[in-house]
């Protein structure tokens, strides 16, 4: 037995207690006369105590010789500590040491293992295995791992039932690209890794699963962000014989239940808001309403002078900055600086201040009075003290900026309380997006989503106006789940296939498989699906997804503690029938 006790679990009622532990040592403190060793494991961390008086010459000798991350097994006597330390849970307690086994010496880590490191993040993630040591990124994955088994938890008791699907799949168009995989035995031909498993679990509705779940690991070689990731996890869901009412209400509870059990938090309330109305207030379709600045469109109360700049703009768009009249010009500079960023895109901003006296000052007093200022500031909802913000152009381009400058604020402002939570479902999404570029129809979702009850036939006249019967769960400006009911038909499914521009035989060679299920009793159903490494992010109160995955990959997509991808050797390739272009 390598450990009686674990180096967080001893307290005063061990003392006079023979104990054994095992672990890494965090550091060690030698006086001469006197050794402490403060000794680390998963569960925390216990102090031994080695001295002249006490303790053999020769395991006095050994104790001196510990360095950082030894892994070392210890017994003997839990005894009280002279100085005690309130801030640690074996604080008042101390382990005599009779006996020292050093299990594996350790070369000296490149940072330091600490809460607290003197580790970048490029060397963390190297030596991924070492930074996972530290409390926080430890804590992560235990947070995690509780937040994983409430969701089975509370989904098993809704009566679902975990199935797994295939990971080695057919290649599909859902949006992103494709991991390919190459077959040996196939030659020429390949498997694809999935984006999501959404045909399995349409198939498992009509093999009569009812309500399927399964944390599942998906793939897209896409464009990384900071919450992204080449492969990720998401709690993907089902059910048949069912409305949209009924996946709302089922996932509002496994909300609740997260809430509750994980921050003991009750929510009272889950609104719904459409998604033109998102847009419209927000500027974008996964807002974060724990805090207002609700955009006013201006062109009605702007366009009626001779400042080119509104008049010639799709939209002009306000919010009003509460207490932000107190900003300085300079300040004020700065924020029109932060617009004009690449990553933004804007030209410029005007403002108006809105003075204590009610009048108001703004960057625009050559065209505009104060009876149309105080017009600016009813529109956007804007009181004494506040700062008018307004941008103008092309509508979609200038709500998306409005939305980057809005979040920017509320930050700035400590608006974001990442202790608060704010769910939100928006609802009655476009069925297709519009490609500018090609001019072609996608689904904004997926291929499967059905249309709004009574809306199949705006296909053929107006596609572009056709609402999808699909949902989004948005927490704090984060969507952590979606979804949407399915096709079921065949008829109807061929049909939208087809204006998304695939031929018949096309749709037979990609979805055959799915719409022949259809022919054989396909109940109604839907689902949705969370995005784990997200959700657990901003439970955790983060919105960085990296530290909740044991092994992450950085922005490149690059494993850089295994050096993954690498070539494959040349015997490799032959054996899968590949051949790489030379580039001369």
């Amino acid at each position: 037995m390598y450990r009686s006790h674990s180096c967080g679990e001893l307290n005063a009622s061990h003392i006079n207690t023979e104990v054994t532990l095992a672990g890494w040592v965090q550091k060690s403190r030698d006086k001469g006369f006197m050794i402490w060793v403060d000794l680390r494991d998963r569960y925390g961390i216990t102090q031994l105590i080695f001295d002249e008086e006490r303790t053999p010459k020769e395991m006095m000798e050994k104790a001196k010789s510990l360095g950082r991350e030894f892994v070392i097994q210890v017994t003997g006597t839990v005894i009280e500590r002279e100085s005690k330390n309130q801030n640690m849970a074996t604080g008042v307690i101390e382990v005599l040491v009779s006996k020292l086994e050093i299990l594996n010496k350790a070369k000296l880590p490149p940072f330091t293992i600490e809460n607290e490191t003197d580790g970048g993040e490029d060397i963390r993630m190297k030596y991924r295995y070492l930074d996972i040591r530290r409390n926080p990124v430890k804590d992560s994955l235990i947070f995690r791992h509780k937040v994983a088994m409430e969701v089975r938890k509370y989904l098993s008791d809704q009566a679902f039932i975990e199935v797994e699907t295939p990971y080695l799949i057919k290649s599909t168009p859902e949006g992103a690209r494709d991991f390919v995989v190459p077959s040996r035995m196939n030659e020429g031909q390949f498997y694809a890794l999935p984006q999501s498993p959404q045909t399995f679990k349409q198939l498992l509705m009509v093999g009569g699963m009812d309500k399927y779940f399964q944390i599942v690991k998906c793939f897209r070689d896409e464009d990384l962000r900071a919450d992204r990731q080449p492969e990720f996890t998401q709690i993907d869901c089902e059910m048949a014989f069912v409305e949209q009412e009924d996946i709302l209400t089922i996932f509002e509870g496994l909300t609740r239940h997260l809430l509750k059990e994980i921050h003991n938090l009750e929510v009272a309330k889950f609104p719904r808001m459409l998604f033109d109305d998102a847009m419209r207030l927000y500027g974008n379709d996964k807002p974060d309403i724990r805090f207002g600045m609700e955009f006013g469109e201006l062109n009605a109360v702007t366009q009626h002078k001779d400042f080119g700049v509104f008049n010639s703009a799709e939209l002009v768009v306000g919010i009003a900055v509460p207490g932000g009249n107190a900003y300085t010009r300079k300040e004020i500079d700065k924020l029109i600086d932060w617009v004009k960023r690449p990553q933004v895109g804007a030209l410029g901003m005007i403002y108006c201040r809105v003075n204590e006296d009610g009048t108001f000052k703004s960057s625009v007093d050559k065209f505009y009075d104060q009876e149309d200022l105080a017009k600016w500031a009813a529109t956007t909802g804007a009181k004494a003290g506040d700062l008018i913000c307004v941008l103008s152009g092309e509508t979609n381009k200038v709500r998306a900026q409005m939305s980057a400058l809005r979040m920017e604020l509320a930050e700035r402002l400590g608006l974001r309380d990442p202790k608060v939570f704010a769910p939100l479902w928006v609802i009655d999404f476009p069925l297709l997006e519009l490609d500018e570029e090609t001019g072609n129809y996608h689904a904004m979702h997926h291929p499967f989503t059905s249309p709004k009850p009574g809306q199949m036939e705006l296909l053929e006249t107006d596609p572009g106006a056709v609402k999808a019967n699909a949902y989004d769960l948005v927490l704090n400006g984060n969507e952590i789940g979606g979804g949407s009911i399915r096709i079921h038909d065949k008829q109807i499914q061929a049909t939208m296939l087809k204006h998304l521009g695939f031929s018949e035989e096309e749709a037979k060679a990609q979805f055959g498989f799915l719409m022949d299920a259809f022919e054989y009793g396909a109940p109604p159903h839907g689902g949705l699906a969370f995005g784990l490494d997200r959700l657990v992010a901003i439970l955790g109160g983060q919105e960085t997804i990296r530290d909740f995955i044991a092994f992450p990959k950085n922005n490149s997509g690059r494993d850089v503690m295994i050096d993954a991808p690498a070539a494959l050797d040349n015997e490799q390739l032959k054996e899968l029938n590949i051949q790489l272009a030379v580039q001369k």
